[in-house]
Formats: structure tokens, sequence, C-alpha cells
């Protein structure tokens, strides 16, 4: 580590939706990062610790004329590409909001680049840094394979998040979003590859566009012979039943997420908080009944949303100062990414995809 590493770097954080501006609190919060500017289109309300920075209207003006060391992009997933290529071939370090673009093209095209410019690319997988999450993995993992994966996160939408929701379906379908979380979580588990995704989708209101679906499912296959499914919707009139399942099964046993009876579904500490897990092995004695009962494992004390953010962000200080290898990391984000293309176009076609 040479004396130029413990520097501040400055920071451009572009987008303060609401993972922005938990992203910016976190750079305001780490003595590693200095803000630079803060970059949105249109004006908002900020949390006070943010009131002093100067607000942007422009990223590509603020990144040619503030020459920042790193570039935060959390803006809507269309830009994700062009603004993140722009960022490395200025020689800023970059961290971008999942997903990391909205095309397998764009998604390798930010990949060549920081690889071309020698630059640090981290995307904003949060519930990699999870202590919970992690052990969910760690658990499934110790069960071994073959799997079945059951996950969803609906989100009963209304007001201020329903109108979130609309925006965002103006580039990027639920399935996408939210999916790459919960395909990256099922990869990181069989360490198998995804080969057959199949993606149904329906469109259940006017308010958004033709072509777009604010319901979808998929369903995946891998190559050693894992299954999983994933579901995500969006809007007022989705259910709060059982929106939040996170399971995952194989022959030795399972291991799943207990929510809280109270969680609300457009509760954004709801999508990454876990509360309980619970820890079920299928050996069965002389007598036919299960040798050990199930465990439950508090995760009480877990990190809130805000936290999390911290911890992406301390990663990335990491990543810079310490020169990680950050290959592993990119590829997996291509590789959740290809899945729930995937299932989009399957979606729009009617037809499985084979990867």
């Amino acid at each position: 580590m040479n004396a130029n590493s413990e520097r501040s770097l400055r920071v451009l954080v572009a987008g303060l939706g609401n993972m922005g501006r938990s992203h910016a609190l976190a750079y305001h919060r780490n003595r590693g990062f200095d803000i630079a500017a803060l970059v949105n289109r249109s004006d908002l309300e900020l949390p006070a610790e943010l009131s002093g920075y100067e607000i942007r209207r422009s990223f590509m003006e603020a990144l040619r004329e503030l020459k920042p060391d790193v570039a935060s992009i959390n803006t809507y997933s269309d830009s994700h590409a062009d603004y993140a290529v722009a960022a490395l071939e200025a020689g800023c370090h970059v961290f971008v909001e999942k997903p990391l673009a909205t095309t397998v093209a764009d998604a390798e095209r930010v990949i060549d680049a920081a690889r071309a410019n020698g630059r640090k690319l981290v995307i904003g997988y949060i519930l990699r840094h999870h202590p919970s999450w992690m052990r969910l993995i760690a658990e499934a993992r110790k069960l071994g394979g073959p799997y079945v994966f059951r996950m969803n996160l609906n989100q009963q939408s209304s007001g201020r998040k329903w109108a979130t929701h609309k925006q965002l379906m103006k580039t990027t379908s639920p399935i996408v979003d939210c999916g790459v979380h919960y395909l990256d979580v099922m990869c990181q588990i069989t360490d198998a590859m995804p080969v057959d995704v199949r993606g149904m989708g329906l469109r259940l209101s006017d308010e958004i566009a033709p072509d777009m679906y604010n319901y979808g499912h998929l369903q995946v296959l891998f190559d050693d012979g894992s299954v999983g499914w994933y579901e995500a919707g969006w809007g007022p009139m989705i259910s709060e039943t059982a929106f939040f399942v996170k399971d995952i099964i194989s022959p030795s046993g399972c291991v799943s997420i207990i929510m809280n009876e109270k969680a609300k579904s457009d509760d954004i500490d709801t999508h990454t908080r876990t509360s309980t897990i619970r820890l079920h092995e299928a050996a069965i004695g002389p007598d036919g009944t299960f040798i050990k009962p199930d465990q439950l494992l508090s995760m009480e004390g877990e990190p809130g949303h805000q936290e999390l953010c911290e911890l992406e962000q301390a990663f990335l200080l990491k990543a810079i100062r310490e020169d990680l290898d950050l290959t592993r990391h990119m590829e997996d984000a291509v590789k959740s990414l290809a899945v729930c293309l995937a299932a989009d176009e399957s979606v729009r076609t009617g037809k499985a995809v084979r990867l």
C-alpha cells in the first residue's frame, strides 16, 4: 500500500433516489471519501447531512470539470453503462447500482472498460455484504446440492413508491431489477451454470407501457440439476400474502428466512432484513422421526439498509486501496444479469431460452 492510498478519494454521486441518497450518506460518513458533488436532474429534498453539497444537473459535465477519483452511479438502469464507461475512461473507479446494464453486451462493455483502464468496478449487490445472507448461503452450501430455490420479493406499492416503480419500468421489468440479487444468491450456492430459463409475466396496470409488465415469474435450470424460481410484482394490486419467500431445499434438508409477521412489502428494510433463519435437517432415525429438531438462528442486531450501504462503500474503498481482484465479482454480475434478461426475453417471446 503506498502513501497516496490513504488520502481521501473524491467521489461524484449520480442519482439521488432511495439508493443514491443512502450511498451519498455512506460517502459522507466515511473518512476515506470526500463528496465532490451530487448529480440529479431535478430538485429534491435531501437529508440535512447532504444539504451542503453542490448539486449538478449533468453527470458528463461534472465528470469532465471536477475530475473525481470515483464515480458512484445510482441513476436509472438505461444510463448505467454509458455513465460507467465514461467514468472509467476518465480514470475513475466506479460503483454502479444493480443491474449493471440493460443488456449483456453493455454489461460486458463496462467490464472491458474497467480492465482496459485498470480501474475498480464494484456493482451494488447489497446482499453480498449482509452477514445474515452470508450465513444463509453458507448453511445452504453445507447441505449440499442439487437444490430447489424458491424466492420472491413482491411489493404492494402506492403513492410515491408506485411512482418510483412506474419510472423504473420505463426501462426495466421487476424480474430484472430485483431478480439479479436472488439469481446471484442461487449461483453462489450452487457453483453451477444456469442453462435454461423460462419467464412469464402480466401487465396488471394501464399506467405502464403496453409492452411492459409489473408482475413477472422466472424458472431456471442449472447444469448440476438444481432448479429455481423467482417472482417479483410491483403495484397497488400486489398481494401482501407470502410476498417474501427465501427458501432453499436440498436432499439433506432446507434453510429458510422467516420474516416478522408485521413486515410490510414496501418497507425497504424488509427487502434485506432477515429476522430469523430456520435450518431443517432431513435425517430420520430408526423410529421414522427426525433426528434433530429445527434450529432457529436469530439474526438480531443485523445491519439495517443504511448500514448495509455503508458496508458496500467500505468494500469499494478497500478494493481501491488494497487493489483487490474483482474478476469474480464482475463475472458473477454478468451471469445473474444474463439469467434475468433471458427470463425477460422469454416473457416477451413465449419461449424458453437456452443459455
